[in-house]
């Protein structure tokens, strides 16, 4: 039997994560997202990161004061161990998916917790090994919808959270859910999850 996990939208690529041990952990605070100003309680914040809509440097500092005990992560070496709570955080350092070929490189960090839930960041890198949850790019000046779908195959989780969709019109968001969906492997359900509504998955 799963034990379910717990998990709020901020909106755009910020999420909460509640796992069943009890650990919260807070990905991608940015300036596209909002409700996440007061959270407290938490175990980390990590940081896919440094574009303003995964991290906003002005909510941020706040945020980091009123959880002293969390580390705020945002760039860590390639299978250096992570402790968030009682969870085994793996970090897959990377570079953020090509926008333009003239624009610099843009290190990107990619999260995996255990095999419960995986953040890419603005990248389709995979995890190391299956995951339950995996939160899905829907929508970037990075990346096309058929990549989307196409990595969501690749992945194959048991459930896909669209995510990083704050710069789609809600039309188009529709549409790129409901293409999630009819070409969804078999075996994975895609939620679309209310803003700052926590949902037991």
């Amino acid at each position: 039997m799963t034990t379910s996990v717990r998990v709020t939208h901020y909106g755009h690529a910020c999420v909460l994560a509640e796992l069943p041990d009890g650990t919260r952990i807070l990905f991608d605070p940015g300036t596209y997202s909002a409700g996440f100003e007061d959270l407290t309680g938490l175990d980390a914040v990590l940081i896919t990161h440094e574009h303003p809509d995964h991290h906003d440097p002005d909510r941020v500092p706040r945020l980091a004061a009123a959880n002293l005990g969390a580390p705020v992560v945002t760039v860590a070496d390639a299978g250096d161990p992570m402790t968030a709570g009682g969870a085994a955080v793996r970090v897959q350092p990377g570079e953020h998916a090509v926008i333009h070929a003239d624009l610099p490189a843009v290190t990107n960090n990619a999260y995996q917790v255990g095999d419960l839930l995986f953040h890419p960041g603005d990248s389709f890198i995979l995890p190391q090994g299956p995951v339950r949850i995996l939160l899905l790019p829907a929508g970037g000046p990075w990346m096309k919808l058929g990549e989307s779908i196409d990595y969501l195959r690749a992945v194959a989780p048991e459930i896909a959270i669209p995510i990083h969709q704050a710069g789609l019109a809600s039309i188009h968001q529709q549409l790129h859910y409901q293409l999630f969906r009819a070409f969804a492997p078999s075996g994975t359900t895609v939620h679309v999850l209310d803003h700052g509504t926590a949902a037991a998955l």
